[in-house]
């Protein structure tokens, strides 16, 4: 790989995830510049392989998008990608250091989108979530370098309680594509039915289950408070765009659990404006601490 070729694929990297939109993207903006670019490149991954599954290429195999994936990440590894992203990875995780076998795990991720559209249990629906989310944040401490081991404690309980606060938001849009991801265990015990959900029916036994899963994230958000408190001083500091997405991401849940939030309504979302003030609060206090 040319320098010119790296440079060129960071600029595809970086304005993919500026086009995104996403929540992460500001909290990014809060990073040295050399981290805030490999995670331009990490987000520009995920983004990619998620819309392998998606968003597939019109006559596209989604199976087949995801093996070439694979392929393209055993090439980075190898120092001989060919995607603009895989070209900007393979730099990244020289110097990082970061384990393949979390992009495996990731891609495994996205492929159970593939093969199931239910979850039996919490337990189930747990695997999926740390697929998809927690890995990316063990991920994201190579790039924010904090050395604790409990950071990762912090990482994977994040990583839960966003992904579980994604599928609280989607219900709705999920369900437009015919995926249910509340448990169906947990579907029976408060009396709801999938149809019920596919067919965009919000009712009492639906509020009282959302409630309930609510809770669930907060356990999250908890534990990985608690694992924040333990880290020393240092990497609490290196895990400040960490903390920033917590913070925007609870103003979501907070916003789900509003009483006049509608299941199957507008996705509960914190404006453009609201976001940088929160990362910024979130950025000052960090330095001053």
């Amino acid at each position: 790989m040319t320098s010119r070729s790296i440079t060129d694929a960071q600029a595809y990297c970086t304005a993919l995830t500026k086009k995104s939109g996403s929540n992460f993207y500001y909290s990014f903006l809060f990073l040295p510049k050399k981290r805030r670019a490999a995670m331009y490149t990490v987000y520009a991954f995920c983004k990619e392989v998620d819309n392998a599954v998606d968003e597939p290429p019109a006559g596209s195999n989604p199976h087949e998008e995801l093996l070439r994936w694979q392929n393209e990440l055993d090439a980075a590894y190898r120092g001989t990608p060919t995607f603009p992203v895989t070209i900007s990875l393979a730099d990244h995780i020289k110097e990082l250091s970061i384990p393949r076998a979390y992009f495996v795990e990731l891609i495994k991720g996205v492929e159970m989108d593939l093969v199931a559209s239910r979850y039996p249990s919490f337990q189930d629906l747990s695997l999926y979530c740390y697929r998809v989310a927690s890995v990316v944040g063990l991920i994201c401490l190579h790039v924010f370098g904090p050395t604790s081991a409990r950071a990762q404690d912090y990482a994977v309980n994040l990583g839960m309680a966003f992904q579980l606060t994604n599928i609280l938001r989607d219900i709705g849009t999920d369900a437009a594509q015919g995926r249910v991801y509340l448990p169906q265990d947990d579907l029976e015990k408060f009396g709801c039915t999938d149809q019920a959900i596919l067919q965009r029916q919000e009712s009492t036994e639906l509020r009282k289950l959302l409630h309930f899963e609510t809770a669930r994230a907060h356990e999250y958000y908890a534990k990985a408070q608690a694992s924040f408190d333990a880290l020393p001083a240092q990497d609490q500091r290196a895990l400040t765009v960490a903390e920033i997405m917590r913070a925007v991401y609870f103003r979501i849940l907070k916003k789900i659990e509003e009483p006049g939030h509608r299941i199957f309504g507008q996705r509960a979302r914190i404006g453009t404006i609201r976001r940088l003030a929160v990362a910024l609060g979130v950025w000052l206090r960090s330095r001053s601490s």
